[in-house]
């Protein structure tokens, strides 16, 4: 068994908090590519989802822009999740027995594996205002279960092998 930490409290992230850079799959050629604002564009504090984004893949050279107004956020983790703006499957996920788990870039799955370790986990109290539905939140019920601990550790562990593979 693994060593866990003691406590996790939650930062209150939204998905919107780790929407500044996406790791996926290049369409063309399957290698790391990154999903990032255009640099012209750039709003302070990075939380605005629908300014216009760039798909860059170092490894063939390959550059779209997205200038839409419809922004698909994953939605369950029955099937592999795709980044919001330009639909290409995410680069951090690994299917478990359970169901899919992934992370937007390694800020995200580094949050999900903190929280997963946590022995135990805080949550805003409830009379205190503010973002209540926050990405730790929003996490399916067989990722809190305590029972399941070992497994999505070892499959966070495996979403960071294959990206030092790739």
């Amino acid at each position: 068994m693994a060593s866990f930490s003691a406590r996790f409290r939650d930062p209150r992230s939204t998905e919107y908090d780790f929407l500044s850079l996406i790791l996926v799959r290049c369409p063309s050629c399957e290698k790391p590519a990154r999903v990032v604002p255009e640099p012209a564009d750039s709003a302070p504090g990075g939380r605005v989802p629908f300014q216009p984004r760039r798909l860059v893949c170092r490894a063939c050279g390959l550059s779209r822009v997205w200038s839409g107004r419809l922004v698909t956020l994953s939605a369950g983790t029955a099937k592999p999740a795709t980044d919001p703006y330009f639909g290409v499957p995410l680069l951090l996920q690994v299917e478990t027995r359970h169901g899919w788990l992934w992370a937007y870039n390694l800020e995200h799955l580094g949050l999900i594996r903190r929280f997963v370790q946590a022995s135990l986990r805080e949550r805003a109290p409830w009379f205190d205002t503010g973002q209540k539905m926050t990405v730790v939140a929003r996490l399916p019920a067989w990722v809190k279960r305590a029972k399941n601990r070992d497994e999505i550790v070892r499959a966070v562990s495996r979403i960071h092998a294959s990206l030092v593979a790739a």
